[in-house]
């Protein structure tokens, strides 16, 4: 286990390093997926490609689930699983150079044991599992408080909340004030770090596995709108709190099924 901690935080420094130079060489390849705003460059194709040849490395008998080249599908989480979304926030990456993240998570027969957050430009690392707890950089993160909407930001999908899907303006009245980073990765450190109250998006696998690893690690719930477990398959409306918020964002959320 601690092998292969070692080499996972290694391959995500220094694919951070790649990415601090490509921004400041001012050489990206943009291009769109489904729409004008769904966008990739070649730096999230060079990183994925990076991280899988680690991987492969490593451990060649490793699965890979990854949001580019062709490895977004898989048919089962049997043996090791690796899910990797090489820039988490691409349009942050593009457009702002900062509010990204690399992220990694590790399945072994199906049950999550490590996921990896890196904050690239904030050097803020958050690592771990169930059976290490979770750490940001080196330093152990201690039992996060559990913070109620009325105590809370809620970190949330702008689109989600524009057409009001899942009743998340009624949901963001409740908190102190809603926040729009999209990132999922970025929203998962403040999320375990206790900056948030929770987190509501629409999200891929590659989106939400490390998140969902660490944050359960720190005693939150990582579900679907309905209360239903994730599937690790396709996109999904998710919630991530913990055990107040949680309650109160579920409640709220099933008084208007609308658009979910």
């Amino acid at each position: 286990m601690q092998i292969l901690i070692s080499e996972v935080k290694s391959w995500l420094l220094e694919a951070g390093e790649r990415l601090k130079e490509a921004l400041l060489d001012e050489k990206l390849q943009v291009d769109t997926k489904l729409s004008r705003t769904d966008l990739v460059t070649n730096l999230d194709k060079e990183i994925q490609d990076f991280l899988v040849g680690k991987i492969m490395t490593f451990d060649p008998k490793a699965k890979i689930l990854g949001e580019e080249n062709g490895q977004d599908k898989l048919e089962d989480f049997s043996g090791r699983v690796f899910v990797i979304d090489p820039i988490d926030g691409t349009m942050n990456f593009v457009l702002e150079g900062e509010n990204f993240c690399i992220m990694v998570a590790i399945y072994e027969e199906g049950k999550g044991v490590l996921g990896f957050i890196y904050d690239v430009m904030k050097n803020e690392f958050l690592w771990g599992g169930p059976s290490i707890g979770v750490y940001v950089n080196e330093e152990r993160v201690q039992q996060t408080k559990y913070l109620s909407l009325e105590e809370g930001l809620l970190g949330v999908n702008a689109k989600m909340y524009t057409h009001n899907i899942g009743n998340l303006q009624a949901i963001g009245d409740v908190s102190m004030g809603i926040r729009m980073c999209g990132c999922a990765g970025v929203e998962f450190i403040h999320l375990a770090l206790g900056r948030r109250a929770g987190y509501i998006s629409n999200l891929a696998p590659w989106d939400y596995a490390a998140g969902q690893i660490l944050v359960e690690t720190l005693g939150m719930t990582v579900t679907k709108f309905d209360g239903e477990s994730l599937n690790l398959d396709e996109r999904e409306f998710c919630v991530a709190a913990g055990p107040a918020a949680y309650t109160q964002i579920l409640k709220l959320s099933l008084e208007n099924k609308e658009g979910y």
